[in-house]
């Protein structure tokens, strides 16, 4: 019996110990005095370096307003913002292992990728698209049987386009990049004859490419929806709140608009479906 207690005793005494890293996320930033946060490269309008090599973009935008509303639930005027640059590859594991407190770009929330790390609130509704030369005589995914697709591998794009071929009966042969700025050199080059990433991914690539002039064209036919939300470490319903509770007021304020005009505002007003996430959103305090 007394072995049975020092046993359950030696249990209790080691919860706390096995708590997930993530749980101490608040607690790490109150004493560290600084918010780590991760960017993917070449994502424009979202995330991407400047000349300067300093993160820009919707997405940054979006989590620099995070960061001033940790600092001010935390009290820390002076937090310091460090920022990672990432890879597609990588930023998931980067969540996971505590390299970064919080990924800001453009990756989609799936159930899948729920089961490794957590999600915010929603910060952007895009679809999946396909680019191809603007004398191309494609239009619709169907008409890209039998020919060579550009997309990055285990991405969301990827199986979704898998899965819209299948659909289709379109046999199509996928080629694996790691960037989009590498499928757009092959699409510009003719090795591939189409480029398959999020619409808006696709327009902003070509936009920092300087290449555009009537080069290239989308199809008019999405083949998914993509949601997009910034990534955190699970088990950490503290940072989580500290984070949707900043999201929700910039949504709420009519911040949102602003920051939208400023990365997105050439593109057009935003769409019924992402207006309607903003406002969906608005959560009250």
């Amino acid at each position: 019996m007394l072995k049975r207690l020092l046993l359950l005793a030696a249990v209790s005494l080691a919860l706390p110990l096995c708590l997930p890293a993530g749980a101490q996320t608040l607690d790490k930033v109150r004493k560290s005095g600084v918010i780590t946060l991760g960017y993917i490269d070449g994502a424009a309008p979202f995330s991407y370096a400047d000349g300067n090599g300093q993160p820009q973009g919707y997405s940054i935008e979006l989590c620099n307003a995070v960061a001033d509303g940790v600092a001010a639930q935390l009290k820390r005027q002076n937090l310091k913002v460090r920022w990672v640059k990432l890879t597609i590859q990588d930023r998931i594991d980067a969540v996971r292992t505590g390299k970064v407190d919080l990924e800001c770009s453009t990756t989609t929330w799936t159930l899948s990728r729920q089961q490794l790390v957590d999600f915010s609130l929603m910060t952007f509704v895009d679809g999946g698209s396909l680019l191809v030369k603007s004398d191309a005589e494609f239009g619709k995914l169907a008409d890209l049987d039998g020919k060579r697709i550009a997309v990055i591998k285990g991405t969301t794009t990827e199986r979704a386009l898998r899965d819209a071929l299948t659909r289709r009966t379109a046999k199509a042969e996928l080629v694996s990049i790691k960037t989009r700025d590498e499928g757009l050199t092959l699409l510009r080059e003719g090795q591939v004859d189409a480029l398959a990433s999020d619409r808006t991914a696709l327009i902003g690539v070509v936009v920092m490419s300087g290449r555009g002039g009537g080069q290239y064209k989308l199809l008019d036919q999405d083949f998914s929806i993509e949601q997009y939300a910034l990534m955190l470490r699970r088990n950490d319903a503290d940072f989580r709140l500290a984070v949707n509770r900043e999201l929700a007021r910039v949504y709420r304020s009519g911040e949102i608009e602003k920051i939208y005009g400023r990365w997105l505002g050439p593109l057009g007003p935003p769409s019924v479906l992402l207006s309607a996430t903003y406002f969906i959103q608005n959560l009250a305090e």
